[in-house]
């Protein structure tokens, strides 16, 4: 393990999965500290405000001391930067998302050449897993809790109820 090393691991987290859980746990196996930064979404309509979403993934990463969960806004890169980052996490579920993932990494590693992109995949388990199938699930009032932990999967049920009454 890198103890010296700071990655940060960027997402939505719109809601956080036990694929993303698993992808942070394999980080906290890597690296000394890891940052998971929460995206404000502002080219994503989220289901869950930046707010409920940071406590979603602090609930979820509170078993890791060497985690910390912060928001972002604007580039990555500045965010990254900032805090010194050297590493930036990524999951990687299937090889459709490879296309798209080795883009954003040339992209940020133009942007930020001192910042590694590490590509961890999800247990086979979580390999399917997305918050958007996830989402989907619950607000068509399917069972999601295979996907996310028993907190998620509360707020996820309070949330749908709260659409169908407004």
């Amino acid at each position: 393990m890198a103890n010296n090393v700071l990655a940060v691991y960027p997402g939505t987290f719109d809601p956080i999965t036990l694929g993303h859980e698993d992808v942070v746990r394999r980080a906290t196996q890597l690296f000394g500290h890891v940052i998971v930064a929460v995206a404000a979404g502002h080219h994503k309509k989220t289901l869950f405000s930046l707010e409920e979403r940071i406590e979603m993934v602090r609930e979820a990463t509170r078993q890791y001391p060497q985690v910390q969960v912060e928001s972002f806004s604007g580039l990555l890169r500045d965010f990254v930067v900032a805090r010194g980052g050297k590493a930036m996490v990524r999951g990687l579920r299937a090889v459709t998302d490879f296309d798209y993932e080795f883009q954003l990494a040339g992209m940020n590693r133009s942007l930020m050449p001192e910042v590694e992109t590490v590509f961890l995949t999800p247990s086979d388990k979580y390999q399917f897993i997305s918050s958007t199938f996830v989402r989907e699930i619950a607000v068509l009032g399917g069972e999601v809790d295979k996907f996310v932990s028993p907190a998620v999967q509360q707020r996820l049920a309070a949330k749908v109820q709260g659409m169908a009454a407004g």
